[in-house]
């Protein structure tokens, strides 16, 4: 089954709750290590988002506004 994909705020959220729980100790080692993959899970999905949202801004950096007349750069030649 497919994991369902967590929002930026809720993969960030949770990961705060993984990382504060690691820092806080008493686990076992494999609840540490089930936390820890579950954290890098986490921190991939942030990092996935972010680079989304990068390029978003990217493109609608470069994008030419409404009634701007197009630079050498936006001409396909």
């Amino acid at each position: 089954m497919a994991e369902e994909k967590l929002t930026y705020e809720q993969a960030r959220d949770e990961l705060a709750d993984v990382v504060r729980r690691l820092e806080a100790g008493g686990l076992t080692l494999e609840e540490s290590l089930s936390l820890w993959e579950r954290g890098e899970k986490l921190a991939t999905t942030c990092e996935e988002w972010l680079e989304g949202a990068r390029a978003r801004l990217a493109a609608a950096m470069s994008a030419p506004t409404e009634g701007e007349a197009p630079t050498a750069n936006d001409t396909p030649f």
